[in-house]
């Protein structure tokens, strides 16, 4: 059974570069601490759990879920690597007036949670990430995972990403009607914690909120985040000094749970939250738990 889920309080696009928009929505208490929530590949500015939703608006704390380039009301634009992204989510924090903030990063967002973290160590207070892909190229990478697959597609993408991605977003307009029953038959093959998380019935009604408003572009931007992912990001892993949590499913089928220790074992100050039997969406059930880690880290900094 489908569930309402609350709309975002406000909605809209920022002006960032030359000529592009980012497209965001925004969630919980409009003058509580910022928390930039950073969606998966694929995804959109609503992949916001709705457990999350709740809690901030119980606890003034503003989320802000963002549309990256090609997604949404986003305008597609190609990143030279992870670490140019940071320039335009700074541009929408200061257009939102927020200076200090937490990010969150799931699955491909957490690449660009990083990379902010590392640009802007001044005004990321925390950062969370939940799944996320490590580096393919260069002395931080590791093998393995579906970066194994993107990372030999990446070459072909970076040339025809585009029009791939359109005929894609093409057929995805004609199957919005089955959007419902697609997700259900997605769950079912997937591993237990993830079939069990989207049967949860808000859980399924924030996947089809978000997959019914990423715009009609919605596929070329998980092709340009493959493409970026396979270079080098424009940064070293263990130059983040962020403070730095990061929890992963030990039976991530996506993105291997060896590549969330790898990664947590070259960050300064970084501490792994192992999810027992989840899959690769278990961070979403734990929005909740997410949250209040990094608000305490906020509240430890403050004092």
């Amino acid at each position: 059974m489908m569930i309402d889920i609350d709309r975002p309080k406000i909605e809209g696009s920022v002006a960032v570069g030359d000529g592009r928009r980012i497209g965001f929505a925004e969630f919980g208490s409009a003058t509580g601490r910022a928390v930039f929530w950073l969606h998966g590949t694929p995804g959109a500015r609503r992949q916001i759990p709705t457990e999350a939703r709740h809690f901030a608006a119980d606890h003034a704390i503003r989320i802000i879920g963002l549309d990256r380039p090609g997604v949404g009301s986003s305008t597609p634009y190609a990143y030279a690597d992870v670490a140019a992204f940071a320039d335009d989510l700074i541009t929408v924090a200061d257009a939102l007036g927020i200076d200090a903030f937490a990010i969150i990063g799931l699955s491909g967002g957490g690449p660009y949670a990083l990379g902010v973290a590392h640009s802007h160590p001044d005004r990321v207070v925390a950062a969370g990430i939940l799944g996320g892909v490590a580096p393919t190229v260069g002395p931080d990478a590791i093998a393995g995972g579906a970066m194994r697959l993107a990372a030999f597609s990446a070459p072909v993408l970076n040339i025809a990403g585009a029009p791939i991605g359109k005929a894609l977003s093409s057929v995805l307009r004609v199957a919005r009607p089955v959007a419902d029953p697609a997700i259900s038959i997605y769950g079912r093959l997937s591993p237990q914690g993830d079939r069990e998380l989207l049967a949860r019935p808000e859980v399924k009604a924030m996947f089809l909120d978000d997959l019914l408003h990423g715009g009609g572009r919605r596929m070329e931007a998980p092709l340009a985040d493959i493409v970026v992912f396979a270079r080098d990001w424009g940064f070293r892993v263990p130059e983040v000094t962020t403070p730095v949590r990061w929890w992963h499913g030990d039976r991530d089928h996506i993105i291997p749970f060896a590549h969330g220790e790898h990664m947590v074992d070259m960050l300064p100050d970084a501490k792994l939250f192992t999810m027992h039997g989840e899959s690769h969406l278990g961070g979403l059930g734990m929005a909740v738990d997410i949250l209040t880690e990094l608000m305490t880290i906020w509240e430890q900094q403050d004092a």
